[in-house]
């Protein structure tokens, strides 16, 4: 067996960011009557989403941090449409973290495809960028935590993916050496290629079929796909 060490991306790959944070933000949505505001979900759905993007590679570029990424993205989106409200943002960030790890959506083929792999005895972890907080509870509620014997999170790590320092901090805590690791995630940059620059394979979690040029070691649209793999 060539791998002894299986890296896992969290969000988008095991747990289905997508579909989770739309539940969270239809009722925060709901609890907060933002209907006022914006008028119907989807408008604030999207401001929502234009924002939080823009403000997270701020985050990832070290230009702001994680509490002011937390209620920015709320405070940002809700001036837009008018409501100039910090403290509303605030209390709206606080029941969004508190509210996205309950959410339970995971990929199909989830389950099954980490009890083969922990029956053919790798060892399972999580490299996430997520915040240290909702990352475990978010494992918690979906059960998936106990597959996984380290979860390492860019927190703790002091620096982001695709920087070599997270891949660094991941292989000193779980003892592996790189050519006897591979990573699992969806995206093309902070997964693969962060990967790639340490000298560890890839398999790239790819079920929208976006076409790219990326070199990755392996591809795959369903989770199933990684028994032919490993």
């Amino acid at each position: 067996m060539k791998y002894k060490h299986i890296f896992f991306d969290l969000d988008r790959t095991l747990w289905d960011f997508d579909k989770n944070s739309e539940k969270t933000l239809k009722q925060l949505y709901r609890d907060f009557g933002l209907q006022n505001t914006f008028g119907n979900f989807l408008f604030f759905k999207e401001r929502y989403e234009y924002h939080n993007k823009k403000l997270w590679i701020a985050y990832y570029q070290k230009r702001i941090e994680k509490e002011e990424l937390s209620y920015r993205r709320f405070y940002i989106t809700l001036k837009e449409a008018g409501q100039d409200d910090i403290e509303l943002a605030k209390e709206i960030a606080q029941e969004f973290l508190d509210l996205s790890p309950l959410q339970t959506e995971i990929f199909p083929n989830t389950h099954s495809c980490l009890d083969y792999l922990k029956s053919k005895a790798y060892k399972l972890h999580i490299i996430t960028n997520g915040f240290n907080e909702v990352q475990g509870r978010k494992l918690q509620n979906s059960k998936l935590d106990s597959y996984f014997t380290k979860v390492i999170t860019s927190e703790d790590a002091g620096a982001n993916k695709p920087h070599a320092q997270i891949f660094e901090f991941a292989l000193n805590q779980t003892g592996a050496k790189p050519d006897e690791c591979i990573m699992i995630g969806d995206d093309l940059n902070t997964d693969i290629k962060g990967a790639r620059n340490m000298g560890m394979d890839s398999i790239y979690f790819n079920p929208k079929k976006i076409k790219h040029t990326e070199k990755v070691t392996f591809e795959v649209e369903n989770l199933k796909e990684l028994i032919d793999i490993l």
